[in-house]
């Protein structure tokens, strides 16, 4: 099964991509539940912090290693659900601003859902700075990333559907008038002559 885009190209097996995206999404999601849930054992956890970039800006004028460090964490954990997630809903068709809106707001409701799950893991702080930073990843892979992985997609139809020189062959041939073999056997019967035929024996009376 392939599907038109609205310039008229072809996109890739839609089931065959959807169900690839469907297992890698369903596996990463996996893993990041068990990065951002796993248990910590740590002498004391800050209180929670409901304060957008309360977190984030002190970092940025830290400029430590570490600090930065813990920023990119946020921004990487959940990033490629920019790619996956629309393979999985199957919308390489469609347009990239709806994909891109579609994958942002998707991407923030999975990292609230993580941040308040981490309100009962042990050893986690509850930040609203993670789901910005998370979601800032999603929106950095879907725009970035997405793109050209589409367009590789989309090519797929294109070489597969390409005509091969046996397959070519074979097709002027059946143009020329039929098979090789039938060409081939029509030449012979010509060069030999008509088939003679066996006279008719009348029968007397």
């Amino acid at each position: 099964m392939q599907q038109n885009g609205p310039d008229g190209g072809s996109a890739a097996p839609a089931p065959l991509i959807r169900v690839a995206g469907i297992v890698l999404l369903t596996a990463y999601l996996a893993f990041a539940g068990w990065v951002a849930l796993r248990p910590l054992s740590v002498p004391w956890v800050a209180p929670a912090n409901l304060e957008p970039f309360a977190t984030i800006r002190p970092a940025l004028d830290d400029g430590s290693r570490d600090a930065l460090t813990g920023l990119a964490e946020g921004l990487v954990l959940l990033a490629p659900l920019g790619v996956l997630m629309p393979l999985a809903a199957g919308r390489l068709h469609r347009s990239l601003p709806g994909i891109f809106a579609r994958t942002v707001s998707g991407g923030a409701l999975i990292s609230s859902l993580l941040v308040l799950l981490q309100s009962g893991a042990p050893g986690h702080m509850v930040n609203v700075d993670s789901v910005l930073l998370n979601t800032a990843g999603v929106a950095i892979a879907s725009l970035l990333v997405f793109p050209p992985v589409r367009a590789a997609l989309r090519r797929l139809p294109e070489r597969a559907s390409a005509p091969r020189p046996a397959r070519a062959a074979r097709t002027a041939d059946a143009a020329a008038g039929g098979r090789p073999y039938d060409a081939l056997h029509r030449r012979e019967e010509a060069a030999q002559g008509p088939t003679p035929r066996a006279a008719g024996v009348g029968i007397g009376p």
